[in-house]
């Protein structure tokens, strides 16, 4: 019980610090806080909000697991923004061009998105293990040699075509191609259908990090290279399994858009998912549940800010709370992880005794 009122009190201080923040800055423009929250919190709650929120939240779910992948064996996947553009891209393309017999499509193109994505993540691992290059900076320089790619196949002489909203981009996806949402009462718009892959990848990932051998080789890398060799554990093998599996997910992140909304792939893409999932996989603590309550607050923050504009409220406030809650959670961890140190240490002493 107590272990699990550490892993909350970090978030919960967090958010209730970034809202104290954020009304202070409301004051200082004259706003009232309790106010603006009661706007946000309403206009939010309205179907056709719920569905949106659901929407950005499937994406970020996506990305922050992708992250957390990672984050478990102490790599830092930064380049998640790259591999799921380019792999989006691909399977965009390959949705576009060819026709599959019934929904025979959908399994196909989201397979292909995480061959893509893994491919480019395999990149960075395999000049982790073999050369020694930190992840980190491969999974930065790849993220632009992969924005070059894309421009260059979405060329209207290679792949690329003049879409109806007069940019460049992938043939439309055909029916059969798309995966088909559901709508919440009253809703106007759909919520994508992908919603369903994204529990689905949540159970998943917790299953296999906490009942299989390779979940625990996972973590016991994570946590102590040295001791996960002297075990048994290739360590090397378990890097590359990691920048593979993560990069897999992060092939996902672009397609619940790409399938359930926008049906084409075009140079005006969002291409920033990878770094708010870096956030969210911080603020739930690479758990998949704390995970699903870090996209929905994000994607909460991020739809009830688009009625600050009515207010006459600056909606970059939501952006500072954004951030305040990200440094907040780092140093909230921190602090907790102290407090959690000292208490094992008094434990000790007393049994000492």
């Amino acid at each position: 019980m107590i272990k699990r009122l550490d892993s909350l009190l970090a978030p919960i201080i967090a958010v209730l610090f970034s809202v104290i923040f954020a009304s202070l800055i409301l004051l200082a423009f004259g706003a009232n806080p309790i106010s603006t929250f009661f706007r946000m919190f309403d206009y939010a709650t309205t179907p056709r909000s719920m569905t949106l929120i659901l929407n950005s939240a499937t994406t970020y779910y996506f990305s922050a697991v992708a992250v957390a992948i990672g984050f478990k064996m102490n790599l830092f996947n930064i380049g998640v923004n790259g591999q799921y553009r380019l792999a989006t891209a691909v399977a965009a393309l390959v949705a576009g061009y060819v026709t599959f017999p019934g929904y025979l499509g959908i399994p196909i193109i989201i397979f292909i998105s995480m061959l893509v994505g893994a491919a480019w993540a395999g990149i960075a691992a395999w000049l982790k293990v073999v050369r020694g290059v930190s992840e980190v900076i491969s999974t930065i320089m790849l993220n632009f040699i992969a924005i070059g790619l894309i421009a260059y196949l979405m060329a209207p002489t290679v792949l690329g075509v003049q879409t109806a909203e007069n940019v460049i981009g992938t043939p439309i996806i055909p029916e059969g191609n798309r995966i088909p949402g559901f709508n919440l009462p009253s809703a106007p718009i759909p919520v994508y259908g992908m919603l369903l892959l994204a529990i689905a990848l949540g159970v998943s990932y917790w299953y296999i990090l906490n009942r299989t051998r390779f979940g625990f080789d996972l973590r016991a890398v994570g946590m102590s290279p040295s001791a996960a060799i002297a075990s048994g554990v290739n360590v090397k093998r378990m890097t590359v399994y990691a920048m593979l599996l993560s990069g897999a997910v992060a092939g996902l992140v672009g397609l619940p858009l790409l399938l359930g909304a926008q049906y084409t792939f075009t140079v005006n893409f969002p291409g920033n998912y990878g770094f708010t999932g870096i956030a969210i996989a911080l603020l739930g603590r690479n758990h998949p549940v704390g995970i699903a309550f870090g996209a929905l607050l994000w994607a909460f923050l991020d739809v009830s800010a688009q009625i600050l504009d009515l207010t006459g409220v600056p909606r970059e406030i939501i952006v500072i709370m954004q951030g305040v809650i990200v440094l907040s959670v780092v140093i909230a961890y921190e602090v907790t992880r102290r407090i959690k140190i000292k208490r094992q240490q008094a434990a000790v002493g007393s049994a000492g005794q």
